[in-house]
């Protein structure tokens, strides 16, 4: 059976992190991911949080990623490592068994490696950086589809996750609806003033004439 088409994740994905930040700020929400950076400045993503809780390995030493196969196709692997930079938690392999099944990217609060195979297959993958040093046997799985925390946001399975080129942001599930509604206001008022000020228009009366600073105020009360 085909998955039924998520309408909020189309609408994330015609908006950019900024608009999405812009919203959250007035709307009092923690959402953007702080550090967390695309390995391009290509990469593109919008879907439903996926997330896997990592910790120091055990010995016996668990797991560090046979997980894939059990993920939705379209999902966005959220990754919680601590912000480890001394051990990876993905690579080539995870990166294209993500990318025939068609995952919409990896968000890592931690570091990747094997860089070259995402860029060539131009998978989103957006961490704190990359390095080449295993996560086998310095750290394992704890737990999956829980709450984790990805550069001081709180992401819980099903979240709506956007990034881009800036970076990631979060848009936790009983507020996504306010955030996207309040996005397309804003970025509605920065086309219109583009064009404003294309047309001759100074940029102090044109901001004051679509309210932009009004839209990104967080309101009181």
């Amino acid at each position: 059976m085909q998955a039924k088409p998520d309408d909020n994740v189309a609408r994330a994905s015609s908006l950019d992190t900024a608009s999405l930040s812009d919203a959250m700020d007035k709307l009092g929400i923690n959402g953007q991911c702080y550090r967390i950076q695309p390995r391009s400045t290509d990469f593109r993503m919008a879907g439903r949080a996926y997330t896997l809780l990592y910790g120091p390995a055990a010995k016996p030493a668990g797991t560090v990623g046979d997980f894939i196969d059990d993920v939705p196709p379209g999902s966005v692997l959220v990754l919680d490592n601590g912000g480890r930079d001394n051990a990876t938690v993905w690579g080539d392999i995870l990166t294209e068994i993500a990318h025939r099944r068609g995952m919409a990217g990896t968000v890592i609060d931690g570091i990747c490696r094997d860089v070259a195979m995402c860029l060539k297959l131009g998978y989103p993958v957006y961490s704190r950086g990359h390095w080449m040093r295993t996560g086998k046997d310095r750290v394992q799985v704890e737990a999956t589809n829980v709450p984790v925390n990805i550069g001081d946001v709180r992401v819980q399975p099903g979240d709506l996750l956007r990034g881009d080129a800036d970076g990631v942001v979060v848009l936790p599930r009983e507020h996504e609806d306010a955030i996207l509604d309040l996005a397309e206001t804003i970025e509605n008022a920065e086309n219109r003033i583009r064009e404003a000020v294309r047309g001759g228009q100074r940029l102090d009366e044109a901001r004051a004439a679509f309210r932009y600073h009004q839209l990104q105020s967080r309101e009181e009360g």
